[in-house]
């Protein structure tokens, strides 16, 4: 099942002889429940991609459909609960609020949009997070690790359609990452979460299913590792269909 296509996406900053082009015609689908690692070197525009699929920002053209939705066809009021309801943002400085305790940087969007917090998935998220012992701690009393961990927890309190990671272990030591990556490929086990992430790190984007590579504002390589599970049924099923057909066929 598709969950986001981008449609033709490009993104110009600047005119004339000031004009660079971030995003030049990138055109892409992702499955429900794809864990997906983009790649490429600095300024080739994977932050403007992940910022634009999150709603952050505009494209100068093309289309993002979430769900079926056109996100830019919607008015600025729709696009906040859009962000707030559909996307998880989680950042490499982990854009925590300094004067909230853990629970309640958790819980900020769900508070934000005017919800009742399910106190089930977030007993849920601080439990597998780890952070149980820390749930009334502000972030200056927590390790970096820890505050990543935060930040992907209030990222997974709205069950979003798609997680989208930018650099999330790029302020981390290799213990600290790896232990990121593994709660991030538990939430897409658990969840069937569709997580999209940036990374520099090879070792990273490999325990990915999918790795875009991006050069100069255009993909140059989408490389399918692995299949996810909802993949596998679908061509499981397919082949089944096959397989019935060739026998009704004899």
């Amino acid at each position: 099942m598709e969950i986001l296509r981008v449609e033709n996406l490009t993104k110009i900053y600047g005119k004339d002889e000031n004009m660079v082009k971030a995003l030049d015609d990138v055109s892409f689908s992702v499955q429900k429940g794809e864990f997906i690692a983009v790649i490429g070197p600095s300024g080739s525009g994977k932050s403007t991609l992940l910022h634009i699929i999150g709603g952050v920002d505009k494209p100068t053209s093309g289309k993002v459909y979430m769900n079926g939705q056109d996100v830019y066809a919607q008015n600025d009021e729709n696009l906040a609960i859009f962000r707030r309801r559909q996307v998880g943002l989680i950042y490499q400085f982990y854009n925590l609020i300094p004067v909230l305790t853990v629970t309640e940087n958790i819980t900020l969007p769900v508070l934000l949009d005017g919800r009742k917090v399910n106190n089930e998935r977030l007993e849920e998220l601080l439990r597998i997070l780890d952070l149980k012992d820390r749930e009334n701690h502000l972030p200056n009393q927590l390790s970096g690790g820890q505050q990543q961990r935060v930040s992907i927890g209030r990222a997974l309190m709205n069950a979003p359609a798609v997680v989208l990671a930018d650099e999330p272990t790029g302020n981390l030591d290799s213990k600290n990452s790896q232990e990121i990556v593994e709660l991030l490929k538990l939430s897409n086990k658990k969840y069937g979460q569709t997580i999209i992430i940036i990374t520099h790190d090879e070792n990273i984007a490999l325990q990915a299913d999918r790795i875009l590579s991006i050069e100069d504002g255009r993909i140059i390589r989408d490389e399918t590792i692995r299949k996810t599970s909802a993949l596998r049924e679908v061509s499981a099923a397919g082949e089944q269909q096959a397989a019935d057909g060739l026998a009704e066929g004899r």
